[in-house]
C-alpha cells in the first residue's frame, strides 16, 4: 500500500522538523516548502493527498495562497497557525480549508485530524449510503435512520443532515452552512440556524444537551462527528 503524501508549508523550521517526524513516524510521505510560491508549485508538481498550511509566510499569506490552491486543489488543507483570531479562523474556512488547528498543537489531535480528512478525501463521490454510528444516511431515498428506524424530519432538516454527512469531521462557519441550505441573504441569520439545529439534536442525539453528533466550535460553527 503507497504511504499518502502530506505537503507541508511553513517556514519555521523547528515546526518543520517537528512536523516531519511526526508524521514520517506515522507512516506518511512528507515534502516540505517554506515559502508560499514554494508550497503551490510542490503541491502542482506532487499531487499530494493533503496540505498543512501555516498563515504567516515569507512571501505571500497563507490565505493567499489557500485561495491560490483552491482553485485547482481538491483534497485536504488543514490549516496550522499561531494566528487565532476568530477573524482568521472564519475567513480561512470560508475561503475552502478543511480544517483549522492553532499552534502549539497536540500530537494526537492533528493526526486525528489528518486521518479524518484523508478519510473525506477517500469518499467515493457517488457513495449512496454512508453510515455513521447509529446514524445513516441513504442519498437515493433521502432518509436518515437512526438504529434502523426512519427519522421524521423536515426537507430543510435533512438538507442540514445531507451537508454534515458530507462534510463529516470538518468545521463548517455559520456563514457557509446558511448559504448552502438556504441561500444568498441569509449569511447573518445565525439565530436561524441554532433553532434548527436544536431541532437537530432532539431528533438524533440521546441527549440534545451533550450532543456527540453535531458539535458547537465556539464562535465559528458546527463539526459533524
Amino acid at each position: 500500500m503507497n504511504k499518502y503524501e502530506v505537503l507541508i508549508i511553513d517556514d519555521e523550521p523547528q515546526i518543520g522538523k517537528l512536523l516531519r517526524i511526526i508524521l514520517e513516524n506515522n507512516d506518511f510521505k512528507v515534502t516540505l516548502a517554506t515559502s508560499g510560491k514554494e508550497g503551490i508549485l510542490l503541491a502542482a508538481n506532487h499531487s499530494p493527498d493533503l496540505i498543512i498550511l501555516d498563515l504567516g509566510l515569507p512571501d505571500i499569506s497563507g490565505h493567499s495562497v489557500l485561495k491560490e490552491l483552491r482553485f485547482w486543489f481538491t483534497k485536504s488543507i488543514i490549516i496550522l497557525s499561531v494566528q487565532n483570531s476568530e477573524e482568521d479562523i472564519i475567513q480561512a474556512l470560508d475561503n475552502g480549508a478543511s480544517d483549522y488547528l492553532v499552534k502549539p498543537f497536540k500530537t494526537g489531535e492533528l493526526l486525528a485530524r489528518i486521518r479524518s480528512s484523508i478519510r473525506r478525501n477517500n469518499h467515493e463521490d457517488n457513495q449512496k449510503v454512508i453510515t455513521c454510528r447509529e446514524l445513516q444516511i441513504d442519498f437515493i431515498a433521502r432518509t436518515i435512520k437512526k438504529n434502523g428506524e426512519v427519522l421524521k424530519l423536515t426537507t430543510t432538516e435533512y438538507g442540514l443532515m445531507a451537508l454534515f454527512f458530507k462534510n463529516e469531521g470538518k468545521v463548517l462557519t455559520h456563514q457557509h452552512i446558511l448559504h448552502e441550505i438556504w441561500g444568498v441573504g441569509f449569511q447573518n441569520e445565525t439565530q436561524y440556524l441554532r433553532v434548527y439545529i436544536a431541532q437537530l439534536r432532539k431528533k438524533i442525539e440521546d441527549n440534545p444537551d451533550h450532543p456527540i453528533y453535531i458539535v458547537t466550535e465556539s464562535r465559528v460553527g458546527y463539526r459533524f462527528i
